[in-house]
């Protein structure tokens, strides 16, 4: 099952996911899965999903009817796949290895309920571009935009549907301005800080296909530690049953 330079990362109720040193995850994956949590009869769609770590989140506890995981590096999608087959959630969960801005007719379905991704954080032109491609990818705009991301969410969405993302603050004017391009109005918003002395490091943000603009609900700023260096108790709640193996 596993192949070199690859190992196994527990995530709780007996799940675990394949990472290496290209692909694996953050707390910003952590952090989104609990965001943006799918209801159970609800279908969701992942863009760029890498190893596929927020679908096997979301089937940890009470999982959605189906969600769809689209990533375009095959290396990531094998691993993907290969995990989910180990966690027997074939039926829950399918990986597909695509562009996520060439999707049409590629999704067997047409509006789904919901649409997360957590895109490339900064803009081609700015920053040290890695060397690693697969980190290039993650870091920068290299295979797609934040407006390839939200066209493509828009696409996929059903009248009323969800589309979460996290990114660094300094995108979110440009994530507000092209959701709205694309009819996805922006409606909550959620701060993330290291501690209460830092500034916020990313932010969560959901928006409503087709929703009426206005009414965004600004929630409290989520601390991940606290003041000693510990895990905040909210941390420690969107842990869920991970937080035992840490």
């Amino acid at each position: 099952m596993l192949r070199e330079n690859e190992e196994l990362q527990p995530l709780g109720n007996g799940l675990q996911v394949i990472v290496s040193k290209q692909h694996h995850f953050f707390t910003d994956t952590i952090l989104l899965a609990d965001f943006s949590k799918p209801k159970r009869k609800e279908t969701a769609v992942e863009l760029g999903t890498g190893c596929g770590t927020i679908p096997l989140l979301w089937s940890r506890e009470t999982p959605p009817l189906h969600i769809y995981a689209v990533e375009i590096q095959e290396n990531a999608v094998d691993m993907a796949k290969r995990s989910v087959a180990m966690n027997h959630l074939e039926e829950n969960i399918t990986v597909i290895c695509e562009d996520l801005r060439c999707l049409k007719g590629k999704l067997p379905i047409v509006h789904c309920d919901v649409v997360v991704c957590n895109p490339p954080y900064k803009p081609l032109g700015t920053g040290l571009v890695s060397r690693d491609d697969a980190h290039a990818i993650v870091r920068h705009e290299n295979s797609c935009t934040i407006e390839d991301v939200v066209q493509s969410a828009s696409s996929l969405l059903r009248f009323g549907g969800r589309f979460c993302l996290c990114l660094r603050p300094e995108r979110l004017s440009d994530t507000i301005v092209t959701m709205r391009k694309y009819h996805i109005e922006p409606k909550r918003l959620r701060m993330v800080q290291q501690r209460h002395d830092k500034p916020p490091k990313l932010f969560l943000l959901e928006g409503r296909q087709g929703g009426k603009e206005g009414g965004l609900n600004v929630l409290p700023t989520l601390f991940i530690e606290k003041e000693n260096g510990m895990f905040s108790d909210e941390m420690m709640e969107i842990y869920g049953s991970y937080k035992e193996l840490k």
